[in-house]
């Protein structure tokens, strides 16, 4: 297998949910994997389009799995992909250990890619992070590594100098980056070249495109892709008028917003009521929430929907 290269890499990530069986509330369910809702979900967002796809993340319930069913997601979804778009399996744990047998498993499924943060239960100091994954690229060369940097959840920032660093590394090929200022940003651009792809938060997209990010990541594509994926050709065509007018119109005041303390949950629930594909339920120890939360979720979902179904028969751009 060919190891995926900066090169290989473009546009918009979809950030897969992990596809929640009906028994997946219950508290004793151990396989709460629905293979179906994700075959079915992962072949329509390819066959409309997304770029490339990245499992578990925080959206992906990285934290709530055992390992019996991460190792069943990594193999349906190696499957399901089939190689039509690059992907990139998450592994980030709180015990750095946790994380190497994660590898190995991604590694033997034959995934092409690894996205993965620091670990996170301790707080971190900046050399050991890089040290850390220094450590995972050298010990698995053919895995090609996304680096996840989230410091609200691992409660470490990387520094341009780190990124620029970790970027040496020639698998190291990509980071989610969604925490810099404009001014740091252009710097961690500069100091990376054409090392490491950088993708930004979806709402980043424009004006970080014209700073040189090169691409977004995406849980709002799971709800129907076509405005993110028009967004990302108007910067890629350099047609700016075009890209702020869309994300404005996407992303303007009149979106619906998330509570911080249930933001993935209502995410996964807007999926859900936008139909654009199954997630399955929430898993405990989500059972209850806020009635306004579940009902500004679910409003969420059906504007984006209706938003996506607008951008698919009446594009703006293309």
């Amino acid at each position: 297998m060919t190891i995926l290269r900066p090169s290989d890499l473009r546009g918009v990530i979809a950030m897969m949910p992990s596809f929640t069986t009906d028994d997946g509330a219950d508290f004793d369910a151990t396989e709460t994997v629905d293979v179906g809702r994700l075959r079915a979900g992962v072949d329509r967002i390819i066959g409309d389009g997304v770029d490339a796809i990245a499992t578990t993340g925080s959206f992906g319930e990285v934290y709530n799995l055992l390992p019996s069913e991460v190792a069943t997601l990594t193999s349906a979804t190696v499957e399901a992909v089939a190689g039509r778009v690059p992907l990139f399996v998450g592994c980030t744990e709180a015990n750095p250990r946790a994380t190497l047998e994660r590898l190995r498993m991604i590694r033997d499924a034959g995934a092409p890619g690894a996205f993965v943060g620091a670990p996170y239960y301790m707080p971190q100091t900046v050399e050991n992070a890089v040290r850390f994954f220094e450590e995972i690229a050298e010990r698995f060369p053919d895995l090609a590594f996304m680096l996840y940097h989230n410091p609200g959840l691992h409660h470490v920032t990387l520094p341009v100098p780190a990124v620029v660093r970790l970027a040496q590394r020639p698998n190291i090929v990509a980071i989610k980056d969604s925490h810099r200022d404009t001014v740091p940003f252009s710097k961690l651009v500069d100091g990376v070249g054409d090392q490491l792809q950088i993708y930004v938060y979806q709402a980043q997209l424009f004006p970080y495109a014209l700073l040189g990010a090169d691409g977004c990541w995406s849980i709002n594509v799971w709800m129907g892709p076509w405005p993110i994926l028009q967004l990302r050709d108007a910067c890629a065509a350099g047609d700016w008028p075009a890209a702020r007018a869309i994300a404005a119109e996407v992303f303007g005041s009149d979106a619906p917003g998330t509570d911080p303390r249930y933001r993935e949950l209502q995410l996964k629930i807007a999926v859900q009521a936008a139909g654009y594909c199954d997630p399955g339920p929430l898993r405990p120890p989500f059972w209850e929430l806020p009635d306004d939360v579940v009902a500004s979720a679910r409003t969420r979902g059906e504007r984006w929907r209706d938003l996506a179904e607008d951008f698919r028969d009446k594009p703006r751009f293309g």
